[in-house]
């Protein structure tokens, strides 16, 4: 493997409790919850809006997916400002640029928001690309692997990509990728480990698999 194409929100952003808090005031006047972060990996899903019509027990009703995911970006972008990167992350990206090797980052978080905050976090120059969402959210990442490989003029043989949920490695598997999941984000290991692929509890140990 020459090149890792990295996860954002749970794997290199430790994000797990502003997430959480998030859902938690988004369902506050459903009378639902609150959740812990065990009790709503149990719900959680991709995309995000079956996990919504988990947690209300049924269907979401028109526009109300678009209120949902509108207020919990509201409460979402104030607690995220409390998160850190996730434990080893700069020293692995560290690591594999010292390899020789290259690096990328693909989220689903809004792109015009990812690029200033990896900026703050002073590791923007380890990736040779930064890509976000530029539409809609809360859909499958495949499409968006494909996009950003094909930036990359990378062979997919040579690539692995980093990430925190069942997501990732489809995505991974849809352009003909390897993938690692890590256990740092919203997903259950147990459900992780159903995909069939390796998981690892730190993302060293990522590196290390590779």
């Amino acid at each position: 493997m020459t090149h890792i194409v990295w996860d954002w929100n749970g794997t290199l952003f430790h994000d797990t409790d502003a997430v959480v808090g998030a859902t938690n005031e988004i369902f506050r006047p459903y009378g639902v919850g609150p959740f812990d972060l065990e009790g709503f990996r149990e719900v959680y899903t991709r995309p995000i809006w079956v996990a919504y019509e988990r947690i209300i027990g049924r269907p979401l009703a028109e526009g109300e997916w678009e209120k949902l995911d509108h207020g919990f970006h509201e409460h979402y972008h104030r607690l995220m400002l409390a998160c850190r990167l996730a434990e080893g992350a700069t020293a692995s990206l560290r690591a594999w640029g010292d390899s020789g090797r290259t690096q990328s980052l693909l989220s689903m978080w809004g792109h015009d928001r990812l690029v200033p905050k990896v900026g703050e976090f002073g590791i923007d120059h380890h990736f040779t690309r930064v890509d976000g969402l530029r539409a809609a959210s809360g859909g499958p990442k495949a499409e968006h692997m494909v996009l950003h490989l094909k930036a990359l003029d990378l062979d997919p043989s040579k690539v692995v990509v980093i990430g925190d949920s069942v997501d990732d490695a489809h995505a991974a598997e849809h352009v003909g990728a390897r993938a690692i999941l890590y256990t740092g984000g919203m997903t259950r290991r147990s459900e992780l480990r159903r995909v069939g692929v390796p998981v690892v509890d730190s993302l060293s140990q990522a590196l290390d698999l590779i």
